[in-house]
């Protein structure tokens, strides 16, 4: 039997509907493992998953008799057999928030369907507590990352571009075991540092800079998310101040992602620290982190998400001031009974490049 799909099946019963269909891709693949174009659809009794003719091999050869999913190509599937899917069903419910609205009137008049009913991300909330499975793959995505920052320490030299050295990233992530990239990697230098989404640049690396990289790849579909701050040759009194701030705080936000405290509890914390010494924290403070490199839950002042065992989220504080650096520290991490245990183990000490 495919848990995660009878995990979803009880939830829209509780929600009183009498079934649900899911199109965003990530979500198929969360609850099938299916990769392939197409639809899931829960109706009353039985799950089916309409495809073409281009993926029907693909998709058997994925699931399992466990799966309980039954495969369809759309040629072959009648404009009775649509509306059979939910035949004396009364409340569907949809992603709202994946469907344009040209797909959901198509949906109504495909199926026939008396009340389409939005979901609030069920799915996605689903998704924010991993199981055993999902944390092995992450855990290994965030092993290939310290590796690649290992590899970095030794390869970074002056006189690099900021482009050189996210290719290098890029590639180092593929000759060694990772899917590709789980997001565009910033690599900041210089002034260039203190803007948090930095792309990179034609810039070349000088003695006297900050590095900011933030990197991650992905594993079997499953993303790793990692920040480190480096230097070249120095790191001057201004910049250490600010560096430790961050670091400090980086670790107590780890010690309190633990079950059961209120995320906007734990980002007031770090907000409140560096307001004292009269810096902001711009942006969230962490994220969920899975199939997607962004995903529930939001670390920041207004949620009232509470942390649950097992969900995987970033910690990544960070101070930027404009035109001169920035400062960030992230590491993948686990929320665990009595504390975050963090995936990604890279130092977060100083690491000074002399070469």
């Amino acid at each position: 039997m495919n848990e995660k799909l009878t995990c979803l099946r009880n939830k829209i019963r509780t929600m009183d509907l009498d079934g649900m269909i899911v199109s965003n891709p990530v979500n198929i693949k969360y609850l099938t493992n299916i990769e392939a174009e197409g639809t899931l659809v829960l109706a009353r009794k039985e799950n089916f998953f309409i495809t073409d003719g281009r993926y029907i091999e693909e998709v058997q050869s994925t699931l399992t008799i466990q799966d309980e999913i039954i495969v369809c190509d759309v040629k072959d599937i009648s404009k009775e057999d649509f509306e059979n899917f939910f035949l004396f069903c009364e409340n569907i419910g949809f992603e709202e928030n994946y469907i344009t609205y040209s797909q959901y009137k198509e949906f109504i008049y495909k199926y026939k369907i008396n009340n389409f009913v939005e979901t609030d991300n069920i799915i996605e909330k689903q998704r924010a507590i991993k199981d055993e499975e999902e944390i092995k793959k992450i855990t290994k995505a965030c092993a290939i990352t310290d590796k690649c920052f290992e590899y970095l320490i030794g390869t970074i030299k002056k006189g690099m571009t900021e482009i050189e050295i996210a290719n290098k990233i890029e590639t180092f992530f593929k000759e060694n075991g990772a899917d590709g990239l789980a997001f565009d990697t910033v690599v900041a230098s210089g002034s260039n540092s203190s803007k948090p989404h930095a792309v990179p640049t034609q810039r070349k690396i000088q003695s006297g800079d900050i590095i900011t990289i933030d990197m991650g790849c992905k594993y079997k579909g499953y993303c790793s998310d990692m920040t480190r701050t480096i230097f070249i040759d120095e790191i001057n009194n201004e910049v250490k101040q600010v560096y430790d701030l961050v670091l400090k705080n980086q670790k107590q936000t780890l010690e309190a992602m633990r079950e059961g405290l209120l995320c906007k509890n734990i980002t007031k914390m770090v907000v409140n620290d560096f307001e004292l010494h009269d810096f902001s924290l711009i942006h969230a403070l962490g994220h969920g982190v899975g199939l997607d490199v962004h995903e529930i839950p939001i670390l920041g002042t207004k949620s009232e998400v509470v942390l649950k065992n097992n969900m995987v989220i970033t910690d990544e504080p960070g101070i930027y001031i404009p035109g001169k650096f920035g400062i960030r520290i992230e590491d993948t991490v686990v929320v665990g009974k009595s504390i975050g245990i963090p995936l990604t183990k890279s130092t977060k000490e100083y690491v000074i490049i002399k070469n």
